[in-house]
């Protein structure tokens, strides 16, 4: 046994201490990502705590009030064109209780007058655009400014067509695949490989395994962004769905785990952006760009701006 320990004792010294070092230094084993934009402020739906989710209008006052990058989710109606929306279900956006797919584009119904903001419970958004998006001309207005976008369903049709309109309208180096679900990702990124895309849920957690692992420093990564939750909004201004996340434990212990300087500056020296979402007060996007966060998502791109003025050297 004590033969044993003489060797395998220094043998993880050795390692620990190399990996600490690379998680520092990892220009020494990687190159750093070089993207074609770099955002801190983004907003989330377009920016739907002040215009109505997914709408032109969204899009127009956001880019407006000075945001970097619009962050949607698309869907296919049933004659083939790709619409922005959050939810296959128009119910909660509508009232009406039909699918996206199942309805030709000139058949969609109208957004409330007032729409919760999902992330900021009990707070409400309205507008005089009512109508939902055509991704088409959120490029055609907007072609340079970066797009984030969420693609929820393993639709062929749907990501074939969203990488069509990326390469049209010469957007493939502005233009990010998200998405949570691995496989999804892995038809976006077959589909159009140009395109940078983001870590999905899978990823995400593989991620942190090499992290505590202490390997994160001697894997690739193919990933330019990494998206996620700030778990510290969650029951505050966002109450989720899912019963278990209600659980003021488990977020707590979700914030000690995930939220860690170290591993975002080290995906920030590696050109990895770290944006965190969605913080739509002014202390959440200071504590989330105090984390190490190299963007934040809001759904009040007046608010972000605000900050960030007052802020210079976070932008």
């Amino acid at each position: 046994m004590s033969n044993f320990l003489y060797f395998i004792l220094p043998a993880l010294g050795g390692y620990t201490l190399t990996s600490l070092y690379l998680l520092k230094n990892p220009h020494i084993l990687h190159r750093r990502k070089r993207t074609a934009f770099y955002c801190t402020h983004i907003s989330h739906r377009g920016g739907c705590g002040e215009r109505i989710e997914g709408t032109m209008e969204a899009f127009t006052h956001a880019v407006q009030h000075g945001t970097q990058m619009l962050e949607l989710d698309c869907r296919l109606t049933h004659d083939g064109h790709v619409v922005v929306s959050h939810d296959e279900n128009l119910l909660r956006q509508t009232g009406h209780d039909v699918t996206i797919s199942s309805l030709e584009l000139q058949d969609l119904p109208l957004y409330k007058e007032r729409l919760e903001v999902t992330f900021y419970a009990g707070h409400y958004s309205s507008g005089a655009d009512r109508k939902l998006a055509l991704l088409e001309d959120v490029f055609r207005k907007f072609p340079e400014i970066p797009v984030s976008l969420e693609i929820k369903e393993n639709n062929h049709k749907l990501i074939e067509k969203v990488s069509d309109l990326v390469r049209c309208y010469n957007r493939e180096e502005i233009t990010v695949w998200a998405s949570v679900n691995s496989r999804i990702m892995k038809e976006c990124h077959r589909m159009n490989g140009s395109m940078p895309y983001s870590f999905s849920m899978n990823r995400g957690v593989l991620l942190l395994l090499l992290f505590y692992s202490g390997l994160l420093p001697f894997v690739p990564l193919g990933e330019s962004l990494l998206q996620f939750y700030f778990p510290r909004i969650i029951n505050r201004t966002f109450i989720p769905e899912k019963r278990i996340l209600r659980n003021k434990l488990l977020v707590c212990l979700l914030e000690k785990v995930t939220m860690r300087k170290s591993l975002f500056k080290h995906l920030a020296a590696r050109g990895i952006q770290v944006h965190l979402f969605v913080c739509n007060e002014d202390d959440d996007i200071k504590a989330a760009f105090e984390v190490g966060a190299t963007g934040v998502m809001s759904d009040y791109p007046t608010v972000l701006s605000n900050y960030l003025s007052r802020n210079r050297s976070q932008e």
